[in-house]
């Protein structure tokens, strides 16, 4: 797994002035204020005002730093050290108070030791931790008694269409798998498709619905909530329009299945 994960990270690495200057991210935008969060979020989330929140694989901070403005007091994590740099300059240069953290999510608690009110993850998370129980440990170990986590998530029934074929939907990858990562070796990024990339190989986890919530009930944690929503927070199919609220959907209303995942877990107190 350390490869493969290093392989990742070197990836992502690569990947982090290409999304600053996307319009996908829109970092203009997030400077005059925009805010990044999906309604998703915002109501799952709640009130996040004098909230100690922990954003855990937090990319370059736009979600981290809109939770701040929100009145949270925030803690981002990710894996890439240019990340992290680029979400501390942002920060920096817009005067908002947040902190940054360069941790693999295994590693977090040899470097942080800390609980939070809120724990945060979402969008793209999950795919690439191979290990769900020894994540969801790290999520009891960060979480105060009587706090709580969220996850946001990619459908694991939404992560098996095939993304790149154009017209009929159809599935690309197995539900169930042995354990074993899956490589890609793609051309640019999901904000920019002709992009020059060097770090072209990927390696990424399925994990099933059952995987996700036994590895938190597991670990200590109570399931609050589970829904489904049957929209996209990307066009993941050629087939696919935006709504004004920033979610991808289908234009044929027929279509419907699951593409977005949210869990509540709490920590008894």
């Amino acid at each position: 797994m350390e490869r493969e994960m290093e392989a990742n990270r070197r990836r992502w690495d690569e990947l982090v002035p290409i999304h600053e200057a996307s319009r996908f991210y829109d970092v203009d935008g997030f400077k005059r204020g925009r805010n990044t969060l999906l309604p998703i979020e915002e109501e799952e989330l709640g009130d996040v005002v004098g909230k100690k929140l922990l954003h855990l694989q937090c990319h370059f901070g736009l979600d981290t730093l809109s939770l701040a403005r929100k009145g949270a007091e925030v803690t981002g994590v990710d894996f890439s050290q240019r990340a992290i740099d680029a979400a501390t300059r942002l920060g920096q240069e817009l005067g908002i108070p947040a902190r940054f953290i360069t941790s693999n999510v295994y590693d977090l608690p040899s470097v942080l030791d800390e609980e939070f009110d809120l724990f945060f993850t979402s969008y793209g998370v999950i795919c690439w931790r191979p290990d769900l129980m020894a994540w969801a440990k790290v999520i009891a170990r960060h979480l105060r008694k009587g706090g709580t986590f969220l996850l946001v998530e990619d459908h694991p029934l939404a992560a098996l269409i095939d993304e790149k074929t154009p017209g009929p939907i159809r599935m690309a990858y197995p539900y169930f798998t042995s354990g074993e990562a899956t490589r890609f070796d793609l051309q640019g990024t999901y904000t920019d498709r002709e992009a020059k990339v060097d770090n072209c190989s990927s390696y990424e986890w399925t994990h099933s619905i059952s995987d996700i919530l036994n590895s938190l009930v597991l670990a200590g944690l109570s399931i609050a909530s589970v829904h489904e929503y049957p929209f996209s927070f990307f066009k993941r199919h050629d087939s696919m329009v935006m709504h004004h609220d920033g979610t991808w959907h289908f234009t044929d209303p027929t279509i419907s299945f699951p593409m977005i995942l949210s869990v509540r877990a709490t920590k008894s107190p």
